[in-house]
Protein backbone atom coordinates (compact mmCIF):
# COMPACT_ATOMS: atom_id res chain seq x y z
CA UNK A 1 0.00 0.00 0.00
CA UNK A 2 2.78 2.41 0.83
CA UNK A 3 5.11 1.68 -2.05
CA UNK A 4 7.12 -1.03 -3.65
CA UNK A 5 10.49 -1.94 -2.11
CA UNK A 6 12.76 -3.61 -4.62
CA UNK A 7 14.97 -6.35 -3.19
CA UNK A 8 17.42 -8.14 -5.47
CA UNK A 9 18.40 -11.77 -5.03
CA UNK A 10 21.77 -10.55 -3.75
CA UNK A 11 20.12 -8.30 -1.14
CA UNK A 12 17.75 -11.06 -0.08
CA UNK A 13 20.70 -13.39 0.42
CA UNK A 14 22.51 -10.78 2.55
CA UNK A 15 19.42 -10.22 4.70
CA UNK A 16 19.10 -13.95 5.30
CA UNK A 17 22.77 -14.14 6.27
CA UNK A 18 22.42 -11.18 8.63
CA UNK A 19 19.40 -12.81 10.28
CA UNK A 20 21.14 -16.17 10.59
CA UNK A 21 24.50 -14.83 11.76
CA UNK A 22 23.48 -12.09 14.18
CA UNK A 23 19.74 -11.55 14.73
CA UNK A 24 18.12 -15.01 15.04
CA UNK A 25 19.53 -15.56 18.54
CA UNK A 26 17.38 -12.67 19.81
CA UNK A 27 14.07 -14.06 18.50
CA UNK A 28 12.41 -14.25 21.99
CA UNK A 29 13.05 -10.54 22.54
CA UNK A 30 11.89 -9.78 19.02
CA UNK A 31 8.59 -11.59 19.65
CA UNK A 32 8.00 -9.57 22.82
CA UNK A 33 8.87 -6.38 20.94
CA UNK A 34 6.46 -7.26 18.12
CA UNK A 35 3.66 -7.91 20.62
CA UNK A 36 4.28 -4.51 22.18
CA UNK A 37 4.33 -2.93 18.71
CA UNK A 38 0.99 -4.57 17.96
CA UNK A 39 -0.47 -3.16 21.16
CA UNK A 40 0.91 0.34 20.53
CA UNK A 41 -0.20 0.38 16.90
CA UNK A 42 -3.74 -0.77 17.68
CA UNK A 43 -4.26 2.09 20.12
CA UNK A 44 -4.76 4.60 17.29
CA UNK A 45 -7.66 2.52 16.00
CA UNK A 46 -9.10 2.35 19.50
CA UNK A 47 -8.80 6.12 19.88
CA UNK A 48 -10.57 6.86 16.59
CA UNK A 49 -13.31 4.37 17.53
CA UNK A 50 -13.90 6.19 20.86
CA UNK A 51 -14.47 9.49 19.04
CA UNK A 52 -17.93 8.28 17.94
CA UNK A 53 -19.42 7.85 21.48
CA UNK A 54 -17.55 11.00 22.57
CA UNK A 55 -19.56 13.09 20.08
CA UNK A 56 -22.86 11.17 19.93
CA UNK A 57 -23.24 10.18 23.59
CA UNK A 58 -21.42 13.01 25.36
CA UNK A 59 -21.41 16.17 23.23
CA UNK A 60 -24.77 15.66 21.48
CA UNK A 61 -26.82 13.62 23.99
CA UNK A 62 -25.19 14.98 27.16
CA UNK A 63 -24.94 11.55 28.83
CA UNK A 64 -22.89 12.07 32.01
CA UNK A 65 -22.30 8.36 32.56
CA UNK A 66 -20.97 8.00 29.04
CA UNK A 67 -18.68 10.98 29.63
CA UNK A 68 -17.02 9.13 32.52
CA UNK A 69 -16.34 5.83 30.80
CA UNK A 70 -15.31 7.50 27.52
CA UNK A 71 -12.83 9.72 29.40
CA UNK A 72 -11.40 6.73 31.27
CA UNK A 73 -11.18 4.70 28.06
CA UNK A 74 -9.37 7.48 26.17
CA UNK A 75 -6.95 8.00 29.07
CA UNK A 76 -6.34 4.23 29.15
CA UNK A 77 -5.56 4.25 25.43
CA UNK A 78 -2.80 6.83 25.93
CA UNK A 79 -1.35 5.05 28.98
CA UNK A 80 -1.26 1.66 27.25
CA UNK A 81 0.27 3.29 24.17
CA UNK A 82 2.95 4.99 26.29
CA UNK A 83 3.96 1.81 28.15
CA UNK A 84 3.98 -0.46 25.10
CA UNK A 85 5.84 2.15 23.05
CA UNK A 86 8.52 2.54 25.73
CA UNK A 87 8.98 -1.22 26.06
CA UNK A 88 9.27 -1.97 22.35
CA UNK A 89 11.71 0.89 21.75
CA UNK A 90 14.01 -0.32 24.53
CA UNK A 91 13.94 -3.88 23.21
CA UNK A 92 14.54 -2.91 19.57
CA UNK A 93 17.39 -0.53 20.39
CA UNK A 94 18.99 -3.12 22.70
CA UNK A 95 18.88 -5.79 19.99
CA UNK A 96 20.15 -3.30 17.39
CA UNK A 97 23.14 -2.27 19.51
CA UNK A 98 24.04 -5.85 20.33
CA UNK A 99 23.90 -6.84 16.68
CA UNK A 100 25.95 -3.77 15.71
CA UNK A 101 28.72 -4.40 18.25
CA UNK A 102 28.83 -8.10 17.33
CA UNK A 103 29.07 -7.18 13.65
CA UNK A 104 31.86 -4.70 14.35
CA UNK A 105 33.82 -7.33 16.27
CA UNK A 106 33.27 -9.86 13.50
CA UNK A 107 34.43 -7.38 10.86
CA UNK A 108 37.60 -6.55 12.77
CA UNK A 109 38.44 -10.21 13.38
CA UNK A 110 37.88 -10.95 9.72
CA UNK A 111 40.05 -8.02 8.64
CA UNK A 112 42.82 -9.13 10.98
CA UNK A 113 42.81 -12.48 9.19
CA UNK A 114 43.26 -11.00 5.71
CA UNK A 115 46.56 -10.68 3.88
CA UNK A 116 48.75 -7.60 4.08
CA UNK A 117 47.96 -6.97 0.40
CA UNK A 118 44.32 -6.24 1.24
CA UNK A 119 45.41 -3.30 3.39
CA UNK A 120 47.58 -1.96 0.59
CA UNK A 121 44.51 -1.84 -1.65
CA UNK A 122 42.12 -0.43 0.99
CA UNK A 123 42.91 2.77 2.88
CA UNK A 124 42.59 2.75 6.70
CA UNK A 125 39.98 5.54 6.65
CA UNK A 126 37.75 3.56 4.30
CA UNK A 127 38.02 0.44 6.47
CA UNK A 128 37.21 2.47 9.59
CA UNK A 129 34.11 3.75 7.81
CA UNK A 130 33.10 0.15 7.03
CA UNK A 131 33.60 -1.10 10.59
CA UNK A 132 32.10 1.92 12.35
CA UNK A 133 30.16 4.11 9.92
CA UNK A 134 28.33 1.42 7.95
CA UNK A 135 27.45 -0.69 10.98
CA UNK A 136 26.08 2.33 12.85
CA UNK A 137 24.13 3.42 9.78
CA UNK A 138 22.71 -0.09 9.45
CA UNK A 139 21.74 -0.16 13.13
CA UNK A 140 20.10 3.26 13.00
CA UNK A 141 17.97 2.68 9.92
CA UNK A 142 17.12 -0.95 10.73
CA UNK A 143 15.91 -0.06 14.24
CA UNK A 144 13.80 2.79 12.89
CA UNK A 145 12.45 0.58 10.09
CA UNK A 146 11.61 -2.33 12.42
CA UNK A 147 9.77 -0.12 14.88
CA UNK A 148 7.87 1.61 12.09
CA UNK A 149 6.90 -1.62 10.31
CA UNK A 150 5.76 -3.31 13.51
CA UNK A 151 3.88 -0.34 14.95
CA UNK A 152 2.71 1.66 11.97
CA UNK A 153 1.46 -1.29 9.92
CA UNK A 154 -0.79 -2.30 12.84
CA UNK A 155 -1.89 1.33 13.19
CA UNK A 156 -2.83 1.42 9.50
CA UNK A 157 -4.79 -1.84 9.74
CA UNK A 158 -6.66 -0.81 12.89
CA UNK A 159 -7.53 2.61 11.44
CA UNK A 160 -8.68 1.04 8.18
CA UNK A 161 -10.89 -1.30 10.18
CA UNK A 162 -12.56 1.65 11.91
CA UNK A 163 -12.98 3.46 8.57
CA UNK A 164 -14.62 0.47 6.82
CA UNK A 165 -16.75 -0.24 9.91
CA UNK A 166 -17.96 3.39 9.86
CA UNK A 167 -18.72 3.50 6.12
CA UNK A 168 -17.09 1.37 3.44
CA UNK A 169 -17.98 3.85 0.67
CA UNK A 170 -16.23 6.68 2.51
CA UNK A 171 -13.24 4.38 3.04
CA UNK A 172 -12.95 3.56 -0.66
CA UNK A 173 -13.22 7.24 -1.57
CA UNK A 174 -10.48 8.11 0.92
CA UNK A 175 -8.16 5.48 -0.53
CA UNK A 176 -8.87 6.11 -4.22
CA UNK A 177 -5.48 7.73 -4.75
CA UNK A 178 -3.42 4.91 -3.16
CA UNK A 179 -2.83 3.00 -6.46
CA UNK A 180 -1.11 6.12 -7.74
CA UNK A 181 1.66 5.53 -5.15
CA UNK A 182 3.09 2.38 -6.64
CA UNK A 183 5.05 3.65 -9.65
CA UNK A 184 6.55 6.84 -8.13
CA UNK A 185 7.57 5.08 -4.90
CA UNK A 186 9.11 2.19 -6.82
CA UNK A 187 11.26 4.63 -8.79
CA UNK A 188 12.17 6.49 -5.58
CA UNK A 189 13.44 3.32 -3.86
CA UNK A 190 15.89 2.59 -6.66
CA UNK A 191 17.13 6.18 -6.60
CA UNK A 192 17.52 6.19 -2.83
CA UNK A 193 19.59 3.01 -2.83
CA UNK A 194 21.85 4.25 -5.63
CA UNK A 195 22.43 7.68 -4.10
CA UNK A 196 22.90 6.27 -0.59
CA UNK A 197 25.61 3.92 -1.82
CA UNK A 198 27.38 6.89 -3.42
CA UNK A 199 27.05 8.87 -0.19
CA UNK A 200 28.59 6.02 1.88
CA UNK A 201 31.50 5.78 -0.57
CA UNK A 202 32.00 9.55 -0.34
CA UNK A 203 31.99 9.27 3.47
CA UNK A 204 34.69 6.59 3.24
CA UNK A 205 36.84 8.91 1.12
CA UNK A 206 36.41 11.65 3.72
CA UNK A 207 37.55 9.29 6.49
CA UNK A 208 40.56 8.26 4.43
CA UNK A 209 41.59 11.85 3.83
CA UNK A 210 41.19 12.75 7.50
CA UNK A 211 43.31 9.74 8.45
CA UNK A 212 46.05 10.88 6.07
CA UNK A 213 45.91 14.49 7.30
CA UNK A 214 46.13 13.64 11.00
CA UNK A 215 48.95 11.14 10.50
CA UNK A 216 50.86 13.51 8.25
CA UNK A 217 50.39 16.64 10.36
CA UNK A 218 54.11 17.28 10.88
CA UNK A 219 54.86 17.08 7.16
CA UNK A 220 51.85 19.31 6.39
CA UNK A 221 53.02 22.01 8.76
CA UNK A 222 56.69 21.86 7.79
CA UNK A 223 55.82 22.20 4.09
CA UNK A 224 53.08 24.79 4.74
CA UNK A 225 50.40 22.63 3.14
CA UNK A 226 47.59 23.60 5.52
CA UNK A 227 45.59 25.50 2.91
CA UNK A 228 46.22 22.87 0.24
CA UNK A 229 44.96 20.05 2.47
CA UNK A 230 41.99 22.16 3.61
CA UNK A 231 41.08 22.81 -0.04
CA UNK A 232 41.35 19.10 -0.84
CA UNK A 233 39.11 18.30 2.09
CA UNK A 234 36.62 20.98 1.04
CA UNK A 235 36.46 19.35 -2.40
CA UNK A 236 35.72 15.94 -0.86
CA UNK A 237 33.15 17.50 1.49
CA UNK A 238 31.39 19.10 -1.47
CA UNK A 239 31.24 15.71 -3.19
CA UNK A 240 29.88 14.07 -0.05
CA UNK A 241 27.34 16.87 0.41
CA UNK A 242 26.08 16.51 -3.15
CA UNK A 243 25.69 12.72 -2.78
CA UNK A 244 24.04 12.97 0.62
CA UNK A 245 21.60 15.64 -0.53
CA UNK A 246 20.54 13.47 -3.46
CA UNK A 247 19.81 10.62 -1.07
CA UNK A 248 17.94 12.90 1.35
CA UNK A 249 15.85 14.38 -1.46
CA UNK A 250 14.76 10.89 -2.41
CA UNK A 251 13.83 10.09 1.19
CA UNK A 252 11.95 13.37 1.58
CA UNK A 253 9.91 12.67 -1.56
CA UNK A 254 8.33 9.56 0.02
CA UNK A 255 6.15 11.33 2.61
CA UNK A 256 5.46 14.15 0.14
CA UNK A 257 3.82 11.66 -2.21
CA UNK A 258 1.71 10.36 0.69
CA UNK A 259 0.55 13.90 1.49
CA UNK A 260 -0.65 14.37 -2.08
CA UNK A 261 -2.69 11.16 -1.82
CA UNK A 262 -4.02 12.32 1.56
CA UNK A 263 -5.23 15.57 0.01
CA UNK A 264 -7.17 13.64 -2.65
CA UNK A 265 -8.74 11.36 -0.02
CA UNK A 266 -9.80 14.20 2.30
CA UNK A 267 -11.31 16.13 -0.59
CA UNK A 268 -13.37 13.15 -1.81
CA UNK A 269 -14.68 12.26 1.67
CA UNK A 270 -15.60 15.84 2.63
CA UNK A 271 -17.46 16.47 -0.61
CA UNK A 272 -19.41 13.20 -0.43
CA UNK A 273 -19.77 12.70 3.34
CA UNK A 274 -20.52 16.34 4.10
CA UNK A 275 -23.78 16.13 2.13
CA UNK A 276 -24.81 12.98 4.07
CA UNK A 277 -24.23 14.72 7.41
CA UNK A 278 -26.24 17.75 6.35
CA UNK A 279 -29.01 15.46 5.06
CA UNK A 280 -29.19 13.57 8.36
CA UNK A 281 -28.09 10.25 6.88
CA UNK A 282 -25.05 10.06 9.17
CA UNK A 283 -24.44 11.28 12.74
CA UNK A 284 -21.75 13.74 13.69
CA UNK A 285 -20.14 11.02 15.82
CA UNK A 286 -19.93 8.63 12.88
CA UNK A 287 -18.34 11.28 10.69
CA UNK A 288 -15.89 12.44 13.38
CA UNK A 289 -14.88 8.86 14.16
CA UNK A 290 -14.22 8.22 10.46
CA UNK A 291 -12.56 11.59 9.96
CA UNK A 292 -10.27 11.01 12.98
CA UNK A 293 -9.28 7.58 11.65
CA UNK A 294 -8.60 9.09 8.22
CA UNK A 295 -6.59 11.95 9.69
CA UNK A 296 -4.55 9.54 11.80
CA UNK A 297 -4.13 7.06 8.93
CA UNK A 298 -1.84 9.13 6.76
CA UNK A 299 0.78 9.73 9.47
CA UNK A 300 1.72 6.00 9.83
CA UNK A 301 1.44 5.70 6.05
CA UNK A 302 3.99 8.49 5.67
CA UNK A 303 6.27 6.71 8.14
CA UNK A 304 5.87 3.40 6.33
CA UNK A 305 6.75 5.07 3.04
CA UNK A 306 9.93 6.37 4.67
CA UNK A 307 10.72 2.84 5.82
CA UNK A 308 11.28 1.86 2.21
CA UNK A 309 13.91 4.62 1.96
CA UNK A 310 15.50 3.52 5.24
CA UNK A 311 15.47 -0.04 3.97
CA UNK A 312 17.37 0.92 0.84
CA UNK A 313 19.87 2.87 2.96
CA UNK A 314 20.37 -0.18 5.16
CA UNK A 315 20.85 -2.43 2.13
CA UNK A 316 23.57 -0.12 0.78
CA UNK A 317 25.47 -0.36 4.08
CA UNK A 318 24.82 -4.09 4.34
CA UNK A 319 26.31 -4.69 0.88
CA UNK A 320 29.44 -2.73 1.83
CA UNK A 321 29.81 -4.70 5.07
CA UNK A 322 29.46 -8.11 3.46
CA UNK A 323 31.85 -7.15 0.67
CA UNK A 324 34.48 -7.04 3.45
CA UNK A 325 33.31 -10.29 5.04
CA UNK A 326 33.41 -12.03 1.66
CA UNK A 327 37.06 -11.05 1.09
CA UNK A 328 39.24 -14.10 1.61
CA UNK A 329 42.98 -14.32 2.33
CA UNK A 330 45.14 -15.62 -0.49
CA UNK A 331 47.73 -16.94 1.95
CA UNK A 332 46.20 -20.01 3.56
CA UNK A 333 47.62 -22.48 6.08
CA UNK A 334 48.56 -25.90 4.68
CA UNK A 335 46.08 -28.74 5.12
CA UNK A 336 48.71 -30.81 6.95
CA UNK A 337 51.24 -28.38 8.44
CA UNK A 338 54.74 -29.57 9.12
CA UNK A 339 56.45 -28.64 12.40
CA UNK A 340 58.87 -25.72 12.46
CA UNK A 341 62.45 -26.86 12.74
CA UNK A 342 65.28 -24.46 13.40
CA UNK A 343 68.02 -24.34 10.81
CA UNK A 344 69.32 -22.45 7.82
CA UNK A 345 66.94 -19.95 6.21
CA UNK A 346 67.29 -20.54 2.45
CA UNK A 347 65.97 -18.42 -0.43
CA UNK A 348 66.02 -20.48 -3.61
CA UNK A 349 65.39 -18.74 -6.96
CA UNK A 350 62.68 -16.42 -5.56
CA UNK A 351 60.55 -14.41 -7.98
CA UNK A 352 57.92 -11.92 -6.83
CA UNK A 353 56.03 -9.02 -8.43
CA UNK A 354 53.61 -6.31 -7.23
CA UNK A 355 50.90 -5.75 -9.86
CA UNK A 356 53.03 -7.18 -12.65
CA UNK A 357 56.01 -5.05 -11.54
CA UNK A 358 58.95 -7.44 -10.81
CA UNK A 359 60.59 -6.94 -7.41
CA UNK A 360 62.57 -10.15 -6.94
CA UNK A 361 64.00 -11.90 -9.98
CA UNK A 362 65.72 -15.12 -9.04
CA UNK A 363 66.92 -14.11 -5.55
CA UNK A 364 68.98 -16.87 -3.94
CA UNK A 365 71.01 -16.82 -0.73
CA UNK A 366 71.27 -18.59 2.62
CA UNK A 367 71.06 -17.12 6.11
CA UNK A 368 72.96 -19.59 8.27
CA UNK A 369 71.46 -20.77 11.53
CA UNK A 370 72.76 -18.80 14.48
CA UNK A 371 74.57 -16.31 12.23
CA UNK A 372 73.90 -12.72 11.23
CA UNK A 373 73.18 -12.10 7.56
CA UNK A 374 72.93 -8.53 6.28
CA UNK A 375 71.10 -7.32 3.16
CA UNK A 376 72.45 -4.27 1.36
CA UNK A 377 71.25 -2.59 -1.80
CA UNK A 378 69.55 0.43 -3.35
CA UNK A 379 65.96 1.40 -2.58
CA UNK A 380 63.51 -0.82 -4.43
CA UNK A 381 65.97 -3.71 -4.63
CA UNK A 382 63.55 -5.94 -2.70
CA UNK A 383 65.20 -6.02 0.73
CA UNK A 384 62.01 -5.38 2.73
CA UNK A 385 60.12 -7.80 0.49
CA UNK A 386 62.43 -10.52 1.82
CA UNK A 387 61.10 -9.89 5.33
CA UNK A 388 57.50 -10.11 4.11
CA UNK A 389 58.33 -13.47 2.50
CA UNK A 390 59.90 -14.87 5.68
CA UNK A 391 56.85 -13.92 7.76
CA UNK A 392 54.46 -15.14 5.00
CA UNK A 393 52.76 -11.79 4.68
CA UNK A 394 53.26 -12.55 0.99
CA UNK A 395 54.13 -15.69 -0.93
CA UNK A 396 56.61 -15.86 -3.82
CA UNK A 397 55.37 -16.10 -7.39
CA UNK A 398 57.88 -18.92 -7.81
CA UNK A 399 60.79 -20.33 -5.91
CA UNK A 400 61.00 -21.56 -2.33
CA UNK A 401 61.80 -20.14 1.10
CA UNK A 402 62.77 -22.91 3.49
CA UNK A 403 63.66 -23.07 7.17
CA UNK A 404 65.62 -26.05 8.38
CA UNK A 405 64.90 -27.78 5.08
CA UNK A 406 61.11 -27.26 5.33
CA UNK A 407 59.30 -25.05 2.84
CA UNK A 408 57.66 -22.39 5.04
CA UNK A 409 54.51 -22.67 2.89
CA UNK A 410 54.14 -26.18 4.34
CA UNK A 411 54.56 -24.96 7.93
CA UNK A 412 51.91 -23.77 10.35
CA UNK A 413 51.65 -19.99 9.90
CA UNK A 414 51.13 -19.26 13.60
CA UNK A 415 54.10 -21.41 14.61
CA UNK A 416 56.24 -19.77 11.92
CA UNK A 417 55.42 -16.25 13.12
CA UNK A 418 55.90 -17.26 16.76
CA UNK A 419 59.49 -18.11 15.83
CA UNK A 420 60.18 -14.62 14.45
CA UNK A 421 60.87 -11.28 16.12
CA UNK A 422 60.77 -8.18 13.92
CA UNK A 423 62.09 -4.67 14.42
CA UNK A 424 61.04 -2.52 11.48
CA UNK A 425 61.78 0.98 10.25
CA UNK A 426 58.29 2.12 11.23
CA UNK A 427 57.72 1.44 14.90
CA UNK A 428 54.20 0.14 15.50
CA UNK A 429 53.35 1.52 18.93
CA UNK A 430 49.85 1.61 20.39
CA UNK A 431 48.19 4.26 22.53
CA UNK A 432 49.07 2.47 25.76
CA UNK A 433 51.89 2.58 28.30
CA UNK A 434 55.52 1.86 27.48
CA UNK A 435 55.38 -1.43 29.39
CA UNK A 436 52.19 -2.57 27.61
CA UNK A 437 53.79 -1.84 24.26
CA UNK A 438 56.81 -3.94 25.22
CA UNK A 439 54.52 -6.69 26.57
CA UNK A 440 53.07 -7.18 23.08
CA UNK A 441 56.25 -9.10 22.31
CA UNK A 442 55.02 -11.77 24.74
CA UNK A 443 51.65 -11.26 26.38
CA UNK A 444 52.36 -13.56 29.34
CA UNK A 445 55.57 -11.77 30.33
CA UNK A 446 56.01 -10.59 33.92
CA UNK A 447 56.78 -7.01 34.90
CA UNK A 448 60.32 -8.09 35.81
CA UNK A 449 60.87 -9.58 32.35
CA UNK A 450 59.53 -6.42 30.73
CA UNK A 451 61.87 -4.28 32.79
CA UNK A 452 64.82 -6.49 31.88
CA UNK A 453 64.01 -6.14 28.17
CA UNK A 454 63.64 -2.40 28.61
CA UNK A 455 67.03 -2.26 30.30
CA UNK A 456 68.76 -4.23 27.55
CA UNK A 457 67.22 -1.98 24.87
CA UNK A 458 68.24 1.22 26.72
CA UNK A 459 64.58 2.14 27.30
CA UNK A 460 65.19 2.72 31.01
CA UNK A 461 67.66 5.48 30.15
CA UNK A 462 64.70 7.73 29.29
CA UNK A 463 61.72 6.02 30.97
CA UNK A 464 63.18 6.26 34.48
CA UNK A 465 63.26 10.01 34.02
CA UNK A 466 59.52 10.15 33.29
CA UNK A 467 56.99 10.70 36.07
CA UNK A 468 55.33 7.31 35.63
CA UNK A 469 58.35 5.39 34.32
CA UNK A 470 57.38 2.39 32.22
CA UNK A 471 53.72 3.11 33.01
CA UNK A 472 53.90 6.33 30.97
CA UNK A 473 51.42 6.42 28.05
CA UNK A 474 53.17 6.73 24.69
CA UNK A 475 50.28 8.57 22.95
CA UNK A 476 48.64 7.76 19.61
CA UNK A 477 51.16 5.89 17.45
CA UNK A 478 53.81 6.66 20.04
CA UNK A 479 53.55 10.41 19.45
CA UNK A 480 54.57 11.12 23.05
CA UNK A 481 58.04 9.69 22.42
CA UNK A 482 60.86 10.72 20.13
CA UNK A 483 61.79 8.65 17.10
CA UNK A 484 64.77 7.10 18.86
CA UNK A 485 62.71 6.32 21.97
CA UNK A 486 60.02 4.63 19.89
CA UNK A 487 62.66 2.51 18.18
CA UNK A 488 64.12 1.40 21.49
CA UNK A 489 60.67 0.36 22.75
CA UNK A 490 60.25 -1.67 19.57
CA UNK A 491 63.64 -3.31 20.13
CA UNK A 492 62.69 -4.12 23.73
CA UNK A 493 59.55 -5.82 22.43
CA UNK A 494 61.66 -7.99 20.10
CA UNK A 495 64.03 -8.83 22.95
CA UNK A 496 61.12 -9.92 25.11
CA UNK A 497 59.82 -12.14 22.31
CA UNK A 498 63.04 -14.21 22.49
CA UNK A 499 62.43 -15.84 19.10
CA UNK A 500 65.02 -17.99 17.25
CA UNK A 501 64.76 -15.83 14.10
CA UNK A 502 65.44 -12.11 14.30
CA UNK A 503 64.53 -9.69 11.49
CA UNK A 504 66.00 -6.20 11.80
CA UNK A 505 65.00 -3.49 9.32
CA UNK A 506 67.16 -0.42 10.02
CA UNK A 507 67.09 -1.08 13.81
CA UNK A 508 69.33 1.87 14.72
CA UNK A 509 68.34 4.37 12.02
CA UNK A 510 66.54 6.73 14.43
CA UNK A 511 69.07 6.58 17.28
CA UNK A 512 71.73 9.05 18.27
CA UNK A 513 75.35 7.91 18.46
CA UNK A 514 75.21 7.01 22.18
CA UNK A 515 71.95 5.11 21.94
CA UNK A 516 73.13 3.39 18.75
CA UNK A 517 76.14 2.04 20.58
CA UNK A 518 74.06 0.84 23.53
CA UNK A 519 71.41 -0.75 21.35
CA UNK A 520 74.05 -2.20 19.04
CA UNK A 521 75.63 -3.98 22.00
CA UNK A 522 72.20 -5.23 23.11
CA UNK A 523 71.39 -6.47 19.62
CA UNK A 524 74.73 -8.25 19.46
CA UNK A 525 73.87 -10.10 22.66
CA UNK A 526 70.35 -10.79 21.36
CA UNK A 527 71.66 -12.12 18.04
CA UNK A 528 73.91 -14.73 19.66
CA UNK A 529 72.69 -18.18 18.72
CA UNK A 530 69.88 -16.77 16.59
CA UNK A 531 69.36 -16.63 12.86
CA UNK A 532 69.48 -12.89 12.25
CA UNK A 533 68.59 -11.11 9.02
CA UNK A 534 69.31 -7.39 8.99
CA UNK A 535 68.74 -4.57 6.53
CA UNK A 536 70.71 -1.39 7.15
CA UNK A 537 71.60 1.78 5.30
CA UNK A 538 74.61 2.53 7.46
CA UNK A 539 77.28 0.02 6.55
CA UNK A 540 78.90 0.57 9.95
CA UNK A 541 75.89 -1.22 11.42
CA UNK A 542 76.57 -4.43 9.48
CA UNK A 543 80.33 -4.55 9.14
CA UNK A 544 80.50 -7.26 11.81
CA UNK A 545 77.83 -9.40 10.17
CA UNK A 546 78.81 -12.99 9.47
CA UNK A 547 77.58 -12.71 5.90
CA UNK A 548 76.63 -9.73 3.73
CA UNK A 549 74.38 -10.06 0.67
CA UNK A 550 74.34 -7.20 -1.86
CA UNK A 551 71.04 -7.06 -3.77
CA UNK A 552 70.19 -5.05 -6.88
CA UNK A 553 67.08 -5.31 -9.09
CA UNK A 554 65.85 -8.33 -7.18
CA UNK A 555 69.04 -10.37 -7.63
CA UNK A 556 72.12 -11.08 -5.54
CA UNK A 557 75.11 -9.39 -7.16
CA UNK A 558 77.67 -9.92 -4.38
CA UNK A 559 77.95 -11.75 -1.09
CA UNK A 560 80.61 -12.43 1.49
CA UNK A 561 82.08 -10.90 4.65
CA UNK A 562 82.74 -7.18 5.01
CA UNK A 563 86.49 -7.54 4.48
CA UNK A 564 86.10 -9.89 1.52
CA UNK A 565 83.64 -7.57 -0.22
CA UNK A 566 85.85 -4.53 0.34
CA UNK A 567 88.82 -6.37 -1.15
CA UNK A 568 86.69 -7.39 -4.12
CA UNK A 569 86.29 -3.71 -5.00
CA UNK A 570 82.81 -4.18 -6.38
CA UNK A 571 79.45 -2.59 -5.58
CA UNK A 572 79.81 -2.98 -1.81
CA UNK A 573 83.27 -1.45 -1.83
CA UNK A 574 81.97 1.56 -3.75
CA UNK A 575 79.19 2.02 -1.19
CA UNK A 576 81.80 1.81 1.57
CA UNK A 577 83.94 4.47 -0.07
CA UNK A 578 80.99 6.84 -0.53
CA UNK A 579 79.92 6.54 3.09
CA UNK A 580 83.49 6.96 4.32
CA UNK A 581 83.58 10.22 2.33
CA UNK A 582 80.39 11.39 4.04
CA UNK A 583 78.18 10.77 0.98
CA UNK A 584 74.94 8.90 1.54
CA UNK A 585 74.18 6.77 -1.53
CA UNK A 586 70.70 5.73 -2.56
CA UNK A 587 70.27 2.60 -0.44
Amino acid sequence: MTGYCAVSDRSESLLIRLWRDHIARYWPLLIVAMILMLIEGSMLGALSYLIRPLFDEVFVSGNATAATWVAIAIAGVFIVRALSGYGQRILVVTIGLRVTTALQSRLLRHLLGLDARYFQDHAPGGLIERVRGDTLALQSVSSAALMSVGRDSISVLSLLAVMFWSDWVWALLALCGVPLLILPLSALQKRIRRTTRSAREAAARLSTQLDEIFHGMVSIKVNRLENHEADRFDSEVDGFLASQLKAERGKAANPAVIDVIAAIGFLAVLLYGGRQIMGGEKTVGEFMSFFTALALLFDPMRKLSSVAGHFQTGLASLERLYSVLEAQPAILPPARPKPITNGDLVFDDIHFAYDQSPVLQGLSFTAKQGKTTALVGPSGAGKSTVFSLVTRLIDPTSGEVSLGGTNIMDADIDALRDSIALVGQETALFDETISENIRRGRLDASDAQIREAAKNASVLLFSDGLQHGLKTPVGPRGSGLSGGQRQRVSIARAMLRDAPILLLDEPTSALDARSEQLVGDALSRLSEGRTTLIVAHRLSTIRNADHIVVVDKGRVIEQGTHDALVEKKGAYARLQQLQSAGITPDL
